[in-house]
Order: C-alpha cells, then sequence, then structure tokens
C-alpha cells in the first residue's frame, strides 16, 4: 500500500487531514493557491493545536504547481466547492493515469466537475462530518470527531487504509446518492444558521429559534430526497444533524469561517443547490430559499 497522498487544498479541512495523516508516518504533499498558507506550510509544517493548545507540526511537501505532484496516485479533494473547477485542472495535469481523487466536499455537483476533467474512474465520492477550524496560516485545531463515509469504488481500498492507519473514522457505503444528500441535510441545517447568527455549531442547540430554523433546514433536504426515492443514512434527519451539532459544538462551520474572513462561501452548492433540486421536481424549500439568500446578501455587503 503506498502512504504518499496529495492533499488538494490547504483551507481547514486539508490542514487537518495532512497534519493526521503525516502524524501517521504518510508523506504528504498540499497543492493549493493560497501563497501565505503554502509559504508557512513549507516554512513551519503543518500544525495541529488541540483544544488545551498543545500543539505538534508535521512535516509536509507544499506547493502551488500540479507539474511537480506528476503520478500522484491517491488525492483527497479538500477546496471548497466554487474552487472544484481549478481543482480538477490542477489534477488533470498531476494525477496518475490509475490513481483515484476522491472528494470530501461539501454541496451538489463536485462529483461531476471533476469527473469531466479526469474520467469517472479516477473519481470517488465522500463526504465527512469531521470539523476544524484554521486558526492561522497552516495552523488547525479540530473541531470534534466525526465520520468519513465514501463510496466503493475498486481503487480506493489503500487510500480507506491510510485514513483508518491516521485515526479517522471510515465507512464504506454503497449508495453514493445516499453519501451525497446525508450531507448535505447537516450541511443546510448547520452551515448557514452558523454563518448568518456568528456562532459555533453547539449554540444552535441552545437557541430556541436558531434551533427550529435548522430543524426546518434539514426537514426540506430530507423532503427532497424521499421524493427522489433517495435514502438517507439515518432515520431521522433532524436529530441527526443536531448530533453533529452537539459532536462539534466548539467547531466554528466552515461557512462561518468563511463569512469571518470576508471570503466566498458554499452557499450556492448547498442551500442554492437545494433550491434548484426542488424547483425542478415542484417542491418547494422556502427556509433554505431565505437562508440563501441571506447568505449571497451578507457576502455582498462585505464586498462593497
Amino acid at each position: 500500500m503506498s502512504d504518499s497522498i496529495l492533499i488538494v487544498g490547504t483551507g481547514a479541512l486539508g490542514s487537518l487531514f495532512a497534519a493526521r495523516l503525516a502524524a501517521a508516518g504518510a508523506e504528504v504533499t498540499m497543492l493549493g493557491t493560497w501563497r501565505e498558507g503554502l509559504a508557512a506550510l513549507r516554512q513551519h509544517g503543518v500544525t495541529l493545536v488541540q483544544a488545551d493548545g498543545s500543539q505538534k507540526a508535521y512535516p509536509v511537501r507544499a506547493t502551488h504547481d500540479p507539474k511537480t505532484c506528476e503520478g500522484a496516485r491517491y488525492s483527497l479533494v479538500l477546496v471548497k466547492s466554487w474552487q472544484t473547477e481549478r481543482a480538477a485542472g490542477q489534477l488533470a495535469e498531476c494525477l496518475d493515469v490509475d490513481g483515484v481523487a476522491l472528494t470530501l466536499q461539501n454541496g451538489l455537483g463536485n462529483q461531476e466537475i471533476l469527473a469531466e476533467a479526469l474520467g469517472v474512474d479516477r473519481v470517488a465520492l465522500g463526504v465527512t462530518t469531521t470539523g476544524a477550524t484554521l486558526l492561522s496560516s497552516g495552523r488547525v485545531r479540530p473541531g470534534g470527531e466525526g465520520v468519513v463515509s465514501v463510496g466503493e469504488h475498486p481503487r480506493l481500498e489503500p487510500l480507506v487504509k491510510l485514513l483508518k492507519g491516521a485515526g479517522f473514522n471510515v465507512e464504506v457505503l454503497a449508495g453514493v446518492d445516499t453519501l451525497i444528500w446525508s450531507k448535505l441535510v447537516i450541511n443546510a441545517a448547520i452551515n448557514p444558521v452558523t454563518a448568518l447568527l456568528r456562532m459555533p455549531n453547539g449554540e444552535i442547540l441552545q437557541r430556541p429559534s436558531a434551533r427550529l430554523l435548522s430543524a426546518s433546514l434539514a426537514a426540506e433536504v430530507a423532503e427532497l430526497a424521499a421524493a427522489q426515492h433517495i435514502e438517507l443514512s439515518f432515520a431521522d434527519p433532524v436529530g441527526a444533524a443536531e448530533g453533529v451539532a452537539e459532536r462539534t459544538a466548539s467547531n466554528n462551520s466552515s461557512m462561518l469561517q468563511d463569512v469571518q474572513r470576508g471570503a466566498p462561501t458554499e452557499i450556492d452548492a448547498i442551500c442554492g443547490a437545494v433550491v434548484a433540486s426542488g424547483e425542478k421536481i415542484g417542491i418547494s424549500t422556502p427556509a433554505n430559499q431565505v437562508v440563501w439568500q441571506l447568505v449571497r446578501a451578507l457576502r455582498e455587503a462585505q464586498s462593497e
């Protein structure tokens, strides 16, 4: 089994996965475009900061040039959904002809974009509820242990073993649609609420109005999945979302982190995609419609 892995993305999750894989002895290369982040990674490695303040740095290779990563057999795609097209182009230059890229991104459409550039045989789909907060360039704090769920793929077994060896809780599932829509329930219920109210995940459960809004968002996504005969990985979508919020209580969602940095968010690939899917099959999704526009308006205000 190869112990070499390419991580596309240098943000919170990319840094978390890089640190834990490097700690387990894997040879990790991080491919990105954020110059400040790449410079910090080259100089200090990727630093894992625990809740008690203890920290440890792990060496990684950091680059902006996909040509220096040619022949990569296993890759994790951990960029924002709006960066997927760029990541697909980078991987087209460096992923081995027999390699596989596993996307663990949020939202809908990432797999299709990657497959168009790489071919369906070189793309695997997964999701994760593991949380992380990027404290500064190359420094990341875990935000609660989650599950890495991946769809069955003939080339994926060595990468699954590598992730398990790094301490990740990995499950392999047959239903790809189940993976996508189950994660979409969680993303829609947590990310926009925390981003709009500027609070960590766990506070959703402490504020009755926020909890009700989160439940409405989760229920709408679950209704869409049921209408399309897509089975979710849980029977109670609201309970599942609240369970993730509780397990990652201290974590700032990726969307909240984006808002705090004044960066683009993934709202179009999450709530926007929910609204579009509902329109296609004639199901109204008013809660997702409202928070979609509110997060977009928030970003527009930051851009002025």
